[in-house]
């Protein structure tokens, strides 16, 4: 059975965005045996038009689709204010390293290669609904100019509003919660995607840049520290 609630209290909703019917059919088949809501959609128009409709827990997103790619479906539904904060995988046939780090790049929160094993999507699911459906403690936390309303989900520098993806806004929290403190792409791992899924340490690398991007202005000091060979810390003594 699925291990979280959805937006509403009952069964999460996944959206499946794939144009090949047999692997849309055993996608189906499997998540529903977890427990899963399941909509589905074959082409990209078709999977804005469902997330506008109503808005899912998570998009398993194929790269490939007709007319409008993955990608662009990816990078519209983080320009949406009320799809900015959706989970997405990106599913893929190509498994270049630049073709992954390009799907992180345009917003999606993990990829994972065709073909796979149906029991390692169905690890990647679970792992990203419990980071995204975690409730924080109540409060905040704040560093330099940074503020976090851990109530609000937001995020704010020098008064401005910052705009974070689910895994920045956890990465961010964790660099938060322990500021200074430098920490090894392992230890980044570990603490924001969970040990029981295999990501690759690369991975670290590109959402780093994305939360550098989304935090620091043209005139900002940068608050995220690389340590050569060792990892990164939130410390703008740097």
């Amino acid at each position: 059975m699925a291990e979280a609630l959805g937006a509403n209290g009952g069964k999460p909703s996944i959206l499946v965005v794939e144009d090949e019917a047999p692997l849309l059919a055993l996608l189906r088949y499997n998540l529903e045996r977890q427990g899963f809501h399941v909509d589905e959609a074959t082409d990209g128009q078709e999977a804005l038009l469902r997330i506008a409709e109503a808005k899912p827990d998570l998009v398993l997103l194929d790269w490939m689709l007709p007319a409008m790619s993955g990608i662009e479906v990816c990078r519209q539904i983080r320009r949406r204010p009320a799809t900015r904060d959706l989970p997405v995988i990106m599913v893929t046939a190509r498994t270049e390293d630049q073709d992954a780090v390009r799907a992180l790049d345009t917003g999606a929160d993990d990829y994972i290669a065709k073909p796979f094993a149906v029991e390692a999507l169905m690890a990647r699911i679970r792992a990203l609904l419990r980071r995204s459906s975690t409730v924080a403690a109540k409060g905040s936390l704040s560093y330099q100019d940074l503020v976090m309303d851990q109530d609000a989900h937001r995020v704010t520098r020098g008064g401005r509003a910052l705009h974070l993806g689910p895994t920045e806004y956890r990465l961010l929290e964790f660099f938060m919660s322990h500021p200074r403190r430098v920490f090894t792409r392992e230890q980044l791992l570990d603490a924001v995607w969970g040990r029981d899924i295999h990501v690759e340490l690369r991975t670290v690398d590109v959402h780093i840049r994305r939360l550098r991007k989304a935090i620091n202005g043209d005139s900002d000091t940068d608050l995220i520290r690389t340590v050569r060979s060792a990892g990164y810390a939130l410390d703008a003594e740097g």
